[in-house]
């Protein structure tokens, strides 16, 4: 889906000639389209919500955020992988994970100052019964470390916690995968089934269930990305026929006819033969194979439909291109927008203009951010170097004389 192209950089007044990777701008401007997707998913009850990818089939943006995601890994941390170096490599993907952890701990405790704020100001209580608030305040003793060891999730504040727990197992995928690129999905793939039959996930403190995105299910679509990825880098292709690309086409025809024609009593169907649930079902937080399916038959289309590819080929001054390109920094910008944008309808009673122009205004200030961001980076770098930008898997810049300043 993507193919690092070698680049050159000229030092002023001088004749070295310092190599760089090319940054695939397709990989940002999906990541861009998938951060505008989710923001407006996050603000629910308007009605842009209902022209999301979420009403038109059984994936949505959590899930062709995350396979990009594995496809970045596989781009930032592929062709330097060595298993002699795994510490080193594993270094770099904890302390990543643990930035996660920061910026969900950020998102997370200013979704609470928002609400109870709301609630205050407003006079309506109501606010503080939503997502899963509740249980944090009527026992702060045992709420706040909760919240602190991920044992309690606010909602809509559930992505980062799964892919910080994604990136702690970027070690392991990675040496799976230096043995053996199938013996790498066979193992990834094994877990999930396995924690999808017997609901193997990480539990609630609070209350009752499990995370809402199961890392040990997610893991799967986040290993097949990375995999995928590392396989074209060592000059391999994927799979190309005509019966594939035919039965890719078909399932999403028959996933827009289920979801569009809300056929779910087939599912019920399904289910009813005996096949455990992760294989006939839809449930988002142990990733059932419909939904897996589905992205990955999406992907395949967007893979091999050259004008697709041309169309995402953006120019790095492209507005997608700057928001995918600072991703982490516009998801934790617009989760809180998201989150006010929630206070803000059910202040308004989900009124039905408010909602649509705050998503508009939510976007133009996500686009703002990220001009900002950009410029910023552009000034610490002078014009003359690129240094690793602060999207959520940054594509590390390697050079001959000079080293990355974080």
């Amino acid at each position: 889906m993507a193919i690092a192209l070698e680049g050159t950089i000229s030092a002023k007044q001088s004749s070295v000639t310092v190599a760089t990777p090319k940054r695939d701008t397709r990989l940002d401007v999906l990541r861009g389209l998938a951060l505008i997707t989710i923001f407006i998913n996050h603000v629910p009850g308007q009605i842009f919500e209902n022209l999301t990818t979420k009403n038109f089939g059984f994936s949505d943006a959590a899930e062709g955020f995350v396979l990009i995601s594995g496809i970045a890994v596989g781009l930032a941390y592929g062709s330097c992988f060595q298993p002699g170096a795994w510490l080193q490599t594993a270094t770099k993907a904890w302390k990543r994970a643990f930035t996660l952890y920061l910026a969900h701990m950020i998102t997370t405790f200013m979704t609470l100052a928002l609400f109870l704020t709301g609630a205050w100001i407003f006079h309506r209580p109501g606010l503080l019964c939503e997502i899963n608030i509740l249980a944090v305040l009527t026992n702060l003793k045992a709420g706040i470390p909760s919240l602190l060891l991920l044992g309690h999730q606010i909602g809509y504040n559930n992505i980062l916690p799964m892919y910080g727990a994604l990136m702690l197992m970027v070690p392991i995928i990675l040496l799976l995968n230096a043995a053996s690129p199938l013996l790498a999905l066979a193992v990834s793939g094994t877990v999930w089934l396995f924690a999808g039959i017997y609901e193997i996930a990480p539990h609630n403190m609070l209350i009752e269930g499990y995370w809402f995105l199961n890392p040990l299910s997610w893991q799967f679509l986040f290993t097949i990305g990375i995999v995928g990825m590392m396989h074209v880098r060592r000059g391999g292709k994927l799979p190309q026929h005509p019966i594939l690309f035919a039965l890719a086409a078909a399932y999403l025809v028959l996933s827009f006819a289920w979801v569009v024609g809300q056929l779910w009593s087939f599912g019920i169907a399904l289910t009813s033969l005996g096949l455990p649930p992760v294989l006939t079902g839809f449930d988002k937080t142990f990733l059932s194979l419909p939904r897996l399916l589905h992205v990955l038959a999406l992907t395949y289309l967007v893979i091999n439909i050259p004008a697709i590819s041309r169309l995402l080929q953006r120019s790095t001054d492209n507005p997608l291109t700057i928001l995918g390109r600072h991703s982490l920094s516009i998801f934790v910008a617009g989760t809180i927008l998201a989150m006010v944008g929630q206070v803000v309808l059910y202040i308004n009673n989900h009124d039905q203009i408010a909602g649509p122009v705050f998503v508009v205004i939510g976007i133009a200030i996500q686009f703002a951010y990220a001009y900002h961001l950009e410029r910023k980076r552009r000034l610490e770098t002078g014009g003359h170097r690129r240094l690793p930008d602060r999207s959520m898997i940054p594509v590390p810049v390697r050079v001959d004389r000079w080293r990355d300043r974080r």
